[in-house]
């Protein structure tokens, strides 16, 4: 059964007449007889009833008009959304940190440009956004890690840094005065580590081993997998945290929390667009890309 025998068969129902029917459709009489029988044959039953005098639809010829009715719906309706709106629909699966403190400024400047693009936002950890991607669920993903698969591409959009937050304490503000935090306390300290599977718990666990520090010897008061969670439970005087300056900027302007640096050549992080190698990207999310790229406050 093939669309342009719905057809075929929809217009003879409309017209009531083959040579009518083939006109309006722009083929032979021929061909939309062939049309008519093969789809007799195939459903096994009498469509229409043809004699010098009448046409007739069978009962069963009034069902399959419907449902040829519905057939085609469904496919222009698809091809409509398809190249319509929902080609400027970008699914995006995204880690904490472009969730919460990148997207806020890059989505209503980007959305000034394209008006008509539209975004289908999923908020987790790192490598879960990129098993999705991996499977096709998302356009793009929006991740602070790479991995090696061979079926993805990374794309660096963004470069943060580490820093280490502390309680606004008054050892930690002498240690403030020195305009340096030795690495050490870190071993002294109550530590919050996010969870295994996030971009800024691998780049913490990566920092940590450049320094020689073992994470067993830290002494891990928890594991949180979310930002804000963290920045409070230190505030509040839980531990302290390694994170990425972005989260940060909004508690230490605001003096809820203290910063200290971590040694440059160590604490460098990126963020990275990923997408499927042999996926042929939307337009609209090509144009996302660039402009991504180039947006970095």
């Amino acid at each position: 059964m093939e669309f342009k025998q719905l057809e075929s068969y929809i217009a003879i129902v409309k017209y009531k007449n083959l040579t009518t029917a083939a006109e309006a459709l722009g083929i032979s009489q021929p061909t939309i007889s062939i049309h008519l029988k093969n789809l007799e044959e195939e459903l096994h039953t009498r469509l229409i009833i043809r004699t010098a005098k009448n046409f007739e639809v069978t009962r069963r010829g009034q069902e399959f008009f419907v449902c040829a009715q519905n057939i085609l719906k469904l496919r222009d309706d698809l091809i409509n959304s398809w190249n319509g709106r929902e080609a400027e629909v970008i699914r995006m699966g995204v880690s904490t940190i472009p969730s919460a403190y990148i997207l806020p400024e890059v989505l209503p400047a980007f959305g000034k440009e394209h008006e008509n693009v539209y975004f289908s936002i999923d908020q987790m950890d790192s490598q879960k956004v990129i098993d999705e991607v991996h499977k096709g669920t998302y356009d793009l993903g929006l991740v602070g890690m790479k991995t090696e698969d061979e079926l993805l591409a990374f794309e660096q959009f963004y470069r943060d840094r580490l820093v280490v937050i502390t309680p606004v304490k008054e050892k930690f503000l002498r240690m403030k005065e020195q305009k340096e935090m030795p690495v050490e306390c870190l071993l002294q300290e109550p530590v919050i580590l996010r969870e295994k599977g996030s971009g800024s718990g691998k780049s913490a666990g990566r920092f940590l081993e450049k320094m020689g520090i073992k994470e067993e010897k830290l002494h891990v008061a928890a594991r949180i997998n979310d930002q804000e969670s963290i920045k409070n439970l230190v505030a509040g005087g839980l531990g302290i945290s390694i994170v990425s300056e972005k989260a940060v900027k909004d508690y230490v302007e605001s003096r809820r929390l203290l910063q200290f640096s971590l040694p440059e050549e160590f604490s460098g992080r990126e963020f990275y667009i990923v997408y499927q190698k042999n996926y042929i990207l939307k337009e609209c999310a090509g144009e996302f890309i660039k402009f991504l790229k180039a947006y970095q406050k």
